[in-house]
């Protein structure tokens, strides 16, 4: 009997607290802390500004109450700010994505007048063709056609 007691008063006893204490201490607070967000910590300054303030042991200066206000528009602030980033950052991308688009249409345009200026598919010139006498030959001919307009 004696045994069993000095088991249970040595080692079931504070087994049981310690096992208790890392439930509270460890777990229960990991899970406080996974739940907890810099913005609740935010929201949570001005509550403890005010209590302070009304306890009137700490005179608070009205700076500091405004402070409370400041953290508390923190969030509105924020928006703003994002919403002014994304639209630059919307702009930006267009005038890259249109500059791009440019580039590509110019390309293709000089890809085009490449095709047409190929030197491996020449016609062979002056085999079938008859030649013209010399009284055949009128002043008309001796213009030159430049870009559709006739030079004489």
């Amino acid at each position: 009997m004696w045994k069993r007691m000095w088991r249970t008063w040595t080692i079931d006893k504070p087994a049981a607290l310690g096992e208790w204490l890392w439930q509270i201490l460890v777990v229960e607070l990991a899970a406080l802390l996974d739940r907890v967000t810099l913005r609740k910590v935010i929201a949570l300054i001005p509550v403890v500004i005010v209590i302070a303030a009304y306890m009137h042991r700490i005179p608070i200066p009205p700076e500091v109450m405004l402070l409370g206000d400041v953290l508390a528009y923190i969030d509105i602030v924020s928006v703003i700010l994002l919403v002014g980033l994304f639209t630059r950052a919307a702009t930006v991308l267009a005038a890259v994505k249109q500059t791009v688009d440019q580039i590509g249409a110019a390309l293709h345009r000089l890809a085009i007048a490449l095709r047409r200026v190929d030197g491996r598919h020449r016609r062979t010139t002056g085999g079938g063709q008859r030649k013209q006498s010399a009284r055949e030959k009128t002043e008309d001919e001796d213009a030159a056609i430049v870009s559709g307009l006739a030079w004489v």
